[in-house]
């Protein structure tokens, strides 16, 4: 498992908690863009986007790579990956402690169910 600390995690749902960055990474997924792409989906200023993409670049959650006068963004992968892995095995935890609880609440039943039973030898 990836260790990530709290402070990066909280740095990461921050940057994510924000509807325009959401957009700005679902639009993302789907392929490397430049700022004027995204710009194009928005009714932002330059400057409403530079202050979004720094915010999602500092969290680690966007790559950016300069081309000359142009700034191409894209997914970081890595940083998904993380969170995913996170995600996913406090799922696995979830399921064993509910795995346990409803295999203790089957034993106790079936332990009821055979107290209440009368036992009758007929020699």
């Amino acid at each position: 498992m990836v260790e990530v600390s709290y402070e990066r995690l909280a740095t990461i749902f921050k940057a994510l908690s924000d509807e325009t960055r959401l957009h700005i990474i679902d639009m993302l997924s789907c392929n490397e863009l430049c700022a004027a792409d995204i710009l194009a989906s928005f009714n932002l200023s330059q400057s409403t986007l530079s202050y979004h993409m720094k915010i999602l670049i500092d969290a680690g959650v966007v790559n950016s790579q300069r081309n000359g006068l142009w700034t191409r963004y894209s997914i970081n992968e890595a940083t998904f990956s993380d969170i995913l892995d996170i995600i996913l095995n406090y799922i696995n935890l979830r399921m064993s402690v509910f795995a346990r609880k409803l295999n203790t609440a089957v034993f106790l039943s079936t332990k009821k169910k055979r107290n209440n039973e009368t036992m009758d030898y007929a020699c």
